[in-house]
């Protein structure tokens, strides 16, 4: 629902690059809140590697 809010305040994204760093940023965001644990993160994790590379920082939480 917050990916959602997000999204639907911007009517469009110039290219899918700005779309995807939308997204991350979001996340990072939305992610300040949650407080279960995350379901199968390290697969998103991964995709988030394999995309963002060295932009990604790990956190030793």
């Amino acid at each position: 629902m917050s990916l959602r809010k997000v999204i639907k305040t911007k009517s469009s994204f110039p290219n899918d690059d700005a779309l995807k760093k939308m997204l991350y940023l979001a996340l990072n965001n939305i992610e300040k809140k949650w407080t279960m644990p995350l379901r199968d993160w390290s697969g998103a994790m991964n995709q988030f590697l394999i995309l963002f590379g060295d932009r990604v920082h790990l956190n030793a939480n």
